[in-house]
């Protein structure tokens, strides 16, 4: 295997930006899992009443992730995602003007491996979010067993991350004031599976729960695609039905997280490694859907609003995919 070493000759910027990313990597690789021997190891140190008053504070504080979480714009304003947001880069397009006096739910496609279009746009500020669309206030919904990981779930709750369960969604779309964005990666952790460069197949079909949540609440949808989130990470083959697949599917089903054996290009060298490539992501925010509330939804009408939620997703896609470099013959496919 022939190594580029072409990183070692980028400009100081570019090398603080693989600094910013490798971070965000390692968060979501290991950083719950050295928070966890961290917990422990201070049990066994003189240090032990650290983790002590650490499990008091959590017992009082256990509802807050279901509760619209605990965000700081001081985490989220850190100039260490500004870097981030420059190393693929990231951007945030608006296509509308949205009322902040309602709340809604906003669709995002494709999951990608890590979300990085979703994290970059919705968990920190340099994408500006909050001067695109005044009034609202982001919320990116996370499997909830991350949030009982000591000291991780403070850090992710920093980032406006609150756990994927319906209890969450319902208390921020239930809020009178309006104004809050349950941000719902809709293919969820098994469509991580098929993502690769130049994938554009979207697990949506069967994917209703959020539609009938949307009715219950009167929420709007809004439909999100992020242009280039496939195309940062490639992943070992595994077509459904292999060996691989099989295994991948069981541990999801088990753990209730998909582990995608992802690679790209590494800190030094662009050939092999665990660092996303640095391909831009467009994230577009699409026209919302008008719900109107009804706490019953039969099977039809959830069906009916989940068909609108395809085509204005499809719509959006078809409108944009020009600007972003995909093949006029490239289309979107749900399964």
């Amino acid at each position: 295997m022939n190594i580029d070493f072409a990183p070692l000759r980028i400009p100081l910027h570019r090398r603080v930006q693989t600094l910013a990313v490798l971070q965000w990597v390692f968060s979501f690789l290991a950083l719950a899992q050295c928070c966890i021997a961290l917990f422990i190891t201070l049990l066994f140190t003189r240090f032990w009443f650290v983790p002590v008053l650490y499990a008091t504070w959590w017992l009082w504080d256990r509802n807050t992730p279901y509760r619209g979480g605990r965000s700081s714009r001081i985490i989220q304003g850190l100039r260490m995602w500004t870097y981030f947001r420059d190393y693929f880069p990231i951007d945030l397009v608006k296509t509308t003007d949205i009322d902040p006096k309602k709340n809604y739910i906003f669709g995002f496609h494709p999951h990608g491996i890590l979300v990085a279009g979703a994290f970059g746009n919705f968990c920190t500020e340099m994408t500006g979010f909050r001067e695109k669309f005044p009034g609202l206030k982001p919320h990116l919904l996370m499997l909830p067993l991350w949030f009982r990981v000591p000291f991780f779930r403070d850090y992710i709750m920093s980032g406006g991350l609150v756990p994927s369960a319906r209890e969450s969604a319902k208390y921020l779309l239930s809020r009178a004031e309006g104004g809050n964005v349950a941000v719902i990666a809709i293919g969820g952790a098994p469509e991580a599976l098929d993502a690769r460069p130049g994938a554009l197949t979207l697990l949506l079909k069967n994917r209703k729960g959020f539609v009938k949540l949307a009715l219950q609440f009167g929420t709007p949808l809004v439909p999100v695609f992020s242009f280039g989130e496939n195309e940062v990470f490639d992943q070992v083959k595994n077509p459904k039905g292999s060996f691989l697949r099989k295994i991948q599917e069981r541990l999801q089903k088990m753990m209730g997280i998909s582990l995608p054996l992802f690679h790209a290009r590494g800190i030094f060298q662009y050939s092999f490694g665990l660092m996303p490539y640095r391909k831009p992501i467009h994230t577009v925010v699409g026209k919302p859907i008008e719900v109107e509330k009804n706490e019953n939804p039969s099977q039809e009408e959830i069906d009916e609003l989940h068909q609108k939620y395809t085509e204005e997703l499809t719509k959006l896609f078809e409108e944009h995919k020009g600007k972003y470099k995909v093949p006029e013959d490239k289309h979107l496919t749900f399964i």
